[in-house]
């Protein structure tokens, strides 16, 4: 198990004594920090993701109003 030391503002620090009071405050940080780095790690796949879409979508040619047209038409009864 590592230990962990850092600095957050007093009233901050209050606030989480008051509101954990009598709780294991170590596995209270523990599951907030396990959350932040599940949280970063799904906005890089989303960020990954979104640009893969978009390098498709500049390979894309778009289609024509005559070809979009006909699409629409194509679908009618």
């Amino acid at each position: 198990m590592a230990t962990v030391n850092f600095s957050v503002p007093e009233g901050v620090k209050q606030k989480f004594n008051k509101m954990f009071a009598g709780q294991n405050k170590s596995r209270i940080m523990t599951d907030l920090m396990a959350r932040a780095v599940e949280e970063r790690e799904a906005q890089k796949r989303r960020v990954k993701a979104i640009d893969g879409l978009l390098k498709l979508r500049g390979k894309k040619s778009g289609f024509s109003d005559e070809e979009l047209r006909a699409a629409r038409e194509h679908g009618r009864p």
